[in-house]
């Protein structure tokens, strides 16, 4: 698995060095956010969420194809 840096220290998940040890990372775009909050969906109902540029995302990593 790729390493995944995270400054967030009071996650359960954040290690020593700025590392996410979580198993898995969900990245969503802030548009399918915003649809859960104003729907109640469910993550596993939203499908693809295309974004054009990473401040349309909360991965800073984000970039097109």
């Amino acid at each position: 698995m790729p390493e995944v840096r995270c400054t967030v220290s009071n996650c359960h998940y954040w290690s020593d060095g700025n590392v996410c040890a979580a198993e898995a990372i969900l990245v969503i775009s802030d548009e399918a956010l915003a649809r859960i909050g104003k729907h109640d969906e469910e993550i596993g109902e939203i499908g693809q969420t295309p974004a054009r540029v990473s401040k349309e995302t909360c991965c800073y990593t984000f970039r097109p194809k």
